[in-house]
């Protein structure tokens, strides 16, 4: 019924609502989707442990792409690989933080540390996936990018126009995908990816169909091939029934 083999979406603005939910349309046209041997695979900014809750609620057994591409499981409790920022780097990237008095995050292999959650006697031992900072100042923003590029070459996106996502560099939902293609042997020409932000325009742009939410940053639907309705408005539903399943 269809020539695509792979629905790659995004999490936040995208599959979810503004509540954070998955609603009933786009769960029904997800199983729908994967009832005709569709794979459907979560390419996400978020850790494994902040998708395995929606990942179950679909009765998925698909591969997760998380962290923007910094992991891919082979399936939710198999990891395939991991790309990792040495700790040195982290901790200049929180100095440049603390000196602009900006709030920041990351993602290690045991959760998620944020500006007041910050355990500074453990950081050598974990494994460091993503760096982020969130400010509402444009020139704020705009010395983090600059600043960030003299401590080493990165990977440097966002999920909201207020924030920067640090990654290794080449470590996109893109790369993420790729190896996700190479352990299901399909090609990317055969992927529909759906996003709403900077973190998904390099799996948008190189799937066979890219696809922007409605309520996409501006640089997003430039990049896309399709604009489907907002995450409000079951987009996700929309791109399945139209693009994949062909239904109109």
């Amino acid at each position: 019924m269809t020539t695509y083999k792979l629905l790659a979406l995004d999490m936040d603005g995208t599959l979810l609502n503004d509540r954070k939910e998955i609603s009933q349309p786009n769960a029904e046209w997800i199983a729908k989707c994967r009832e005709q041997g569709v794979t459907v695979v979560l390419s996400t900014g978020r850790g494994i442990q902040h998708i395995l809750p929606y990942f179950d609620q679909l009765k998925l057994d698909s591969p997760i792409v998380a962290v923007n591409g910094g992991e891919v499981w082979k399936r939710r409790d198999q990891l395939h690989l991991r790309h990792v920022i040495p700790f040195g780097q982290i901790e200049e990237l929180r100095r440049i933080a603390l000196e602009l008095n900006v709030w920041y995050w990351a993602y290690h292999t045991e959760g998620k540390p944020t500006r007041d959650r910050w355990d500074e006697s453990c950081g050598s031992q974990m494994a460091w996936i993503k760096f982020g900072y969130r400010t509402e100042d444009p020139a704020k923003l705009a010395i983090l990018h600059e600043r960030i590029s003299q401590i080493g070459d990165f990977e440097l996106t966002n999920s909201h126009p207020t924030n920067i996502e640090v990654n290794p560099a080449g470590i996109t939902k893109a790369s993420g995908l790729r190896e996700v293609c190479k352990l299901l042997n399909i090609g990317m020409q055969e992927v529909v990816a759906v996003g709403d932000s900077a973190n998904d325009l390099a799996m948008i742009a190189e799937a066979g169909l890219g696809v922007a939410m409605g309520n996409a940053q501006e640089e997003v639907k430039l990049g896309a091939d399709v604009v489907t309705d907002s995450n409000e408005e079951d987009g996700v539903s929309k791109v399945i029934k139209r693009y994949i399943l062909e239904l109109g």
